[in-house]
């Protein structure tokens, strides 16, 4: 038990050193007398909690939130990054969330009725939009590549029909 309670000391300290700059956080701890990393995870419960609720649909707007603000956030630290590795990670998150958006669009009437839709939709944003899970490129492999490979790679005729019209969108717009 106590190899669980160092792991768990070691990560509540890894939050208070990230966060000493926090002026807001510092406020917290120096008002209570507790640590800057029991704010962030009392902050991150009563999050999860507001989705769980879904009262008056905040739920899916604090979804939405997480899916966007996370990888945004990495996405603007890939742009001044010089690999390409964390690009292409984020390109197939963004992509496997169109995906997910597109989806989610067309068969709204039935999630609908899914007990506590928004707190899993929240987890699975979690789980392909923080890079180190690695989620992104797991259901990009097996779900969307088989597909995209099959109707939109290997199917030129879609290629250059959407091809063209780009080009005639392209051409036909004036600046």
């Amino acid at each position: 038990m106590s190899a669980y309670q160092a792991q768990l000391k070691s990560f509540l300290s890894n939050i208070d050193s990230k966060t000493a700059g926090a002026p807001g956080l510092g406020h917290f701890e120096t008002q209570t007398g507790l640590p800057r990393s029991y704010a962030i995870l009392g902050a991150t419960g009563f999050y999860f909690v507001l989705i769980f609720l879904n009262i008056g649909g905040v739920g899916q707007l604090l979804s939405n939130i997480a899916g966007f603000v996370i990888p945004g956030y990495y996405s603007l630290i890939a742009l001044e990054t010089t690999t390409s590795k964390d690009d292409t990670q984020l390109l197939t998150y963004w992509v496997v969330f169109a995906f997910l958006n597109v989806i989610e669009f067309w068969s709204k009437a039935l999630l609908y009725w899914v007990p506590f839709y928004f707190l899993f939709k929240t987890i699975f944003l979690l789980y392909i939009g923080i890079p180190s899970f690695g989620g992104a490129t797991t259901i990009y492999v097996n779900v969307i590549k088989p597909f995209s490979q099959k109707y939109i790679v290997n199917n030129k005729s879609i290629s250059s029909k959407v091809d063209d019209v780009a080009e005639g969108i392209s051409t036909g717009a004036e600046l």
